[in-house]
């Protein structure tokens, strides 16, 4: 790319004081939303005044305390906005309302106009003070930059005398990033003097990175250089507003939390201008994801997506941080297998704290349990059926019939895509539990007799069908199964013998079924395979996985055939 050569670096602030990078966050910041403001500028057709009362009652409702409401010098319906916020007493006694303006004596006119009744309100003034702005928009010197911000925070002084509410002041050195540190520490600081903080009169610094123009280590580093030298810190409430230019947003405000930061402006799912504002959302899972609580209700991402798509007209991309629709979705075989052991693991060593591979937070806490966590396609392996099997329907499968039953869904995957659960459960009780045909077994008495020691002989008498005629045979053994498997041989002229057998209760309670596995190897053909059982008899359940493993060793195209006409049945009843 020759094209390279039209860049370069911009200069990069150098502070070896840092000790950011040996800090940890600890605590949720205090957050500003500023969807109304900010996210709404950038949308492609604006909230309506009804679409932005409902999208603030969404904030209200997710534990916002500070909301920038808008600009309301800049228009009729900005203006109208937050006049029917007042009038219709929709704003909570514990919520501040924000609204942005510039330093202008006619629009900060304006906006106390609209603030009129508000009981705690944020008026939030900036002036852009980066050098090339300074250059080629306002063509300015440091001095006169620094006396437009001083004569707005005269302005609002004067205008705080006719405010019947409880008033902050908010400045931003708009694209600070690309600001001298020297010339933001100075103008921050004026306009900190001008304000006169004292305990309850803190002012609002807030440092907007507002085109990410380096690595979040450098902006950390500025952060932290503003906040160790700013005068009267202790009455200052240092906030940061990332946007997500190099799609560095999150890791931006995270590091300049670490740096002294106390406050985060930024949008739900990072709506705003150009590539977008700082994910709040994103932000607080991630703090909720380190047992930090994030101070927010939100513990319905799929709600907050709804109103959020359904007021913007934007969308979430699938694969977007905690609410994409695939971000708790495996499809490689080797995470669902992961995923798999480690649900389990959990299960049997009942440990309090949530500890899966690949899924860092239980997709059940922020609502998303009714998803499956494992997706089958051509891509996946043992462990993702196997798991589908046994986290949505209770079949565990043992670890030797995994490999044999992803072969069915491995070869549906590749002809038809994606395989839903639904249609993995199909496939399993066509192949292994509807596999009745043409040995059908209907009936089986046992008389167990004490042998020596402490052991017993089991002899049984079994009924079935063979392609519709009634046979009956009789058999012994060291067990029921045993019984079966010799009665079998002796009538079929065959030399089964059990390699594997499992079982356990399929569902809770006095009605539980049992299931059963069992996996047979004929001896004079070579041939093995699984057969599964289920019945509210535990004895019955491992008869009919013997039967079933019979069904598809000895007659696999009959055994399928008729699993599919019995699953086919039961869907169109």
């Amino acid at each position: 790319m020759d094209q390279v050569k039209r860049y370069r670096k911009f200069p990069i602030f150098r502070y070896p004081e840092r000790t950011w990078m040996d800090q940890e966050i600890t605590k949720a910041p205090i957050w500003c939303s500023v969807d109304l403001r900010d996210g709404n500028q950038a949308l492609v057709d604006p909230m309506t005044v009804e679409e932005k009362v409902e999208f603030f009652q969404l904030l209200c409702k997710l534990g916002f305390k500070e909301i920038e409401v808008g600009f309301p010098a800049a228009s009729q319906i900005e203006f109208d906005y937050l006049r029917t916020l007042v009038e219709k007493n929709l704003i909570p006694e514990d919520v501040t309302v924000q609204v942005l303006v510039q330093c202008r004596e006619e629009l900060l006119e304006r906006s106390f106009q609209a603030l009129q009744g508000v009981k705690k309100a944020i008026v939030h003034i900036y002036n852009s003070t980066s050098v090339l702005q300074r250059d080629v928009v306002f063509g300015k010197s440091r001095e006169e930059i620094t006396a437009i911000a001083l004569s707005a925070v005269e302005m609002v002084k004067r205008h705080e005398k006719d405010f019947s509410g409880e008033l902050r002041l908010e400045y931003s050195p708009e694209s600070f990033t690309g600001t001298e540190m020297d010339y933001a520490l100075e103008i921050c600081n004026a306009v900190i003097s001008a304000w006169g903080t004292k305990a309850g009169r803190e002012i609002i610094i807030n440092l907007p990175n507002t085109v990410e123009m380096h690595s979040p280590n450098v902006y950390a580093d500025q952060i932290e250089f503003m906040s160790k030298n700013m005068k009267e810190r202790e009455h200052v409430i240092l906030s940061v507003h990332p946007h997500n230019d190099r799609g560095e947003g999150i890791a931006s405000a995270e590091l300049a939390l670490l740096a002294g930061a106390q406050r985060v402006e930024g949008t739900l799912f990072g709506n705003g201008e150009r590539t977008g504002n700082v994910d709040i959302l994103t932000l607080a899972y991630n703090l909720f994801s380190h047992g930090i609580d994030p101070k927010l209700n939100l513990e319905n991402v799929r709600e907050i997506q709804e109103v959020y798509e359904r007021c913007t007209k934007m969308s979430v991309p699938d694969r977007h941080p905690y609410a994409g629709k695939l971000v708790f979705t495996a499809f490689s075989g080797s995470h669902q297998d992961a995923i798999n052991k480690g649900v389990l693991a959990m299960r049997e060593r009942k440990n309090p704290f949530w500890e899966v591979p690949y899924l860092p937070i239980d997709p059940a806490d922020i609502g998303r349990q009714y998803e499956p966590v494992v997706r089958i396609n051509s891509q996946s392996g043992k462990g993702g059926v196997a798991f589908i099997l046994d986290f949505d329907y209770g079949y565990k499968l043992p670890k030797a019939m995994q490999r044999e039953f992803a072969d069915y869904i491995q070869k549906i995957s590749e002809q038809e895509g994606e395989v839903n659960p639904k249609r993995i459960l199909e496939v399993f009780r066509e192949e292994y539990v509807e596999a009745k045909a043409p040995l059908f077994f209907k009936n089986l008495r046992t008389t167990d007799v004490e042998g020596e020691g402490d052991s017993y002989i089991s002899f049984i008498n079994l009924t079935f069908e063979n392609r519709g005629v009634l046979r009956e045979v009789s058999g012994q053994g060291s067990g029921p199964i045993e019984a079966v498997i010799s009665a079998l041989n002796k009538e079929f002229k065959l030399a089964l013998k059990v390699v594997d057998y499992t079982e356990h209760a399929l569902s809770a309670g006095s009605s539980a079924k049992a299931v059963s596995y069992i996996q047979l190897a004929e001896e004079n053909s070579g041939k093995s395979g699984f057969g599964v059982g289920v019945s509210s008899n535990i004895t019955r359940s491992s008869v009919r996985a013997i039967f079933s493993a019979m069904n598809r060793l000895l007659f696999p195209e009959e055994a399928e055939a008729e699993g599919k006409r019995r699953v086919a049945e039961e869907r169109s009843s």
